[in-house]
């Protein structure tokens, strides 16, 4: 007999389906999409290929830019300095194309001459160099070959002209502007009496020496500048004046007086 037990029957329960996996495969499938790559290839081509043109577009205007130079100017107001004669020596310089060319050396070449006090040299487009300068002004002889600017700096040009109407100066040369402002100063001084200064030394040790446009030399020292010199002056006024022809040398190194120096005749001939 067979029973039938309907409780103990286990019918096979139907397996859920691993929802995380299927949806990890979708996902990977989503993400991996030929299409979208060969746009992003695409794209970078392009890049490329702009990049290429612009590149060789660039170097096709720089040669085109990059012409021989074919004039060098110059401009500033020039009293002493040969502008042509500079312009010629400067284009022997030009050693490259315009936008290849050393400007700095260019300065340097202009900078060399002594009557060039400051210097801008720059492009001038299509192709040429302008330089602008400024001269070097002279207020002074400096010894025997030199010549001090405005601002006290030794220059030594040709000295092939005259610059005789120029005062003479010496002294150390860390002292030049200290001499330029004590000629300026005792130049008022003298001014007031009718005589000019036409030279002004300083020595190592201090000590002041003055020329007169008369051809008197003063011996003046290093104490008691302008208090010597005012009663030297003082003195040329009341007593040696009518007689400055004469004089060879007057020191003024005495608290009391001076000791002058007379001419010889041959001496006195030369100073007439």
């Amino acid at each position: 007999m067979n029973l039938s037990l309907p409780w103990l029957k286990q019918d096979p329960q139907p397996v859920a389906p691993v929802r995380g996996a299927v949806a990890v495969q979708r996902q990977s499938e989503q993400l991996v999409e030929p299409p979208a790559i060969k746009r992003v290839v695409m794209l970078l081509g392009l890049l490329l290929l702009f990049a290429a043109l612009v590149l060789g577009l660039a170097g096709k205007a720089l040669a085109w830019l990059d012409k021989p130079v074919s004039a060098v100017s110059i401009s500033g107001q020039m009293r002493y300095l040969d502008g042509q004669a500079l312009a010629s020596h400067l284009a022997t310089e030009v050693k490259a194309p315009i936008l290849s060319l050393d400007l700095r050396s260019l300065r340097d070449a202009t900078l060399a001459n002594p009557w060039v006090h400051m210097a801008e040299v720059r492009r001038q487009w299509p192709a040429a160099v302008h330089v602008a300068i400024a001269e070097q002004v002279p207020v002074a002889r400096w010894g025997e070959r030199g010549l001090l600017n405005h601002q006290g700096d030794i220059f030594w040009p040709d000295l092939s002209a005259g610059y005789e109407f120029l005062p003479r100066l010496n002294g150390p040369a860390h002292e030049t502007r200290a001499i330029i402002e004590q000629y300026h100063d005792l130049s008022v001084l003298f001014a007031r009496s009718g005589l000019r200064i036409t030279g002004l030394s300083l020595e190592s040790r201090g000590a002041w020496n003055l020329e007169l446009d008369n051809g008197i030399q003063v011996v003046a020292g290093r104490e008691q500048l302008m208090p010597r010199l005012r009663r030297f002056i003082s003195i040329y006024e009341t007593e040696l004046s009518q007689s400055a022809d004469k004089i060879e040398q007057v020191d003024i190194r005495y608290t009391n007086g001076v000791a002058v120096r007379w001419r010889t005749e041959e001496r006195q001939g030369d100073a007439g």
